[in-house]
């Protein structure tokens, strides 16, 4: 009888696990993986620290050309702006974070290269941006091997300041800082001539408020990068999805907003939207 009585409680027992897990049970493995509201959330993955793009405001908020982006794909998800998680994902962990599943998707100036799509899988591309020029308003500066002779600079560990130097501008002088926060700085105050890195994320700092008017870009197209959202490798589903919510976004001319909204004060001539779906490096 006893015996029995032990069953009997752990029968119970399973039948309320199993009940649970059907519920949810809340141990948030499908958080992300799909959009029904219910107070699910999904992290998406972005910078925090680029005008413009991906950027962590004082009060809490984000703000960005790629914050925009990934709000509008999290809605056609089924994902509301008050269900995303904002991730920051710096460029050096952007694939790790995919593989371990901390983010659902990555929109973070995210360029589509052949070496990442051996690691990531890409919707998109959703900007092409070039690398370019940040100089001065009244600047003189209209091509890169104007900087011969003249100071450039860029942040450690960029490859685009290099590559005016070995391309354009090999008697340009190289002055690499931690950020590009001082590059802006140098360049107000004279000591450097020129800022370099992709046109978008310069448009954006030029956009700030404090910088109005004073800053403009060359205009040069010293490379081409498209901006892909990363998702987990072989998540074919995901792209597909995300990729749909792109096409809707250039129809329905969210995507135009987007980047007068964010870029705008800047003068930034951006191409036009690109194909999505086309990942090409």
């Amino acid at each position: 009888m006893k015996l029995r009585k032990v069953s009997a409680a752990a029968a119970a027992a399973l039948v309320l696990s199993l009940t649970a897990t059907a519920c949810g049970g809340g141990d948030g493995d499908n958080e992300g993986s799909s959009g029904s509201g219910g107070g699910d959330k999904i992290k998406i993955g972005i910078k925090y620290d680029q005008p413009g793009l991906g950027l962590k405001e004082p009060g809490g908020t984000f703000s960005g050309f790629d914050v925009d982006v990934a709000t509008y794909v999290a809605k056609e998800l089924g994902y509301d702006a008050d269900q995303i998680e904002w991730v920051e994902t710096k460029s050096a962990d952007r694939e790790n974070a995919l593989a371990r599943g901390d983010v659902k998707f990555i929109a973070a100036t995210y360029s589509i290269t052949d070496e990442r799509k051996q690691k990531v899988d890409f919707a998109g591309p959703y900007l092409l941006a070039h690398q370019d020029l940040l100089v001065t308003a009244d600047s003189d500066i209209t091509e890169a091997t104007d900087l011969n002779g003249k100071n450039l600079c860029s942040v450690v560990g960029s490859t685009s300041a290099q590559n005016v130097k070995n391309d354009f501008a090999p008697k340009a002088n190289l002055k690499q800082v931690s950020g590009y926060s001082e590059c802006l700085a140098a360049l107000q105050n004279g000591t450097v001539d020129a800022l370099t890195t992709d046109d978008s994320i310069l448009a954006g700092y030029a956009a700030q408020e404090q910088y109005k008017g004073k800053f403009k870009l060359a205009g040069l197209k010293l490379s081409n990068e498209n901006y892909g959202i990363g998702v987990k490798k072989g998540d074919t589903e995901t792209v597909n999805k995300i990729n749909a919510a792109l096409e809707k976004m250039v129809k329905d001319k969210a995507w135009d907003k987007a980047v007068q909204d964010n870029f705008g004060p800047a003068n930034y001539k951006n191409e036009p939207a690109p194909k999505i779906g086309n990942i090409v490096k």
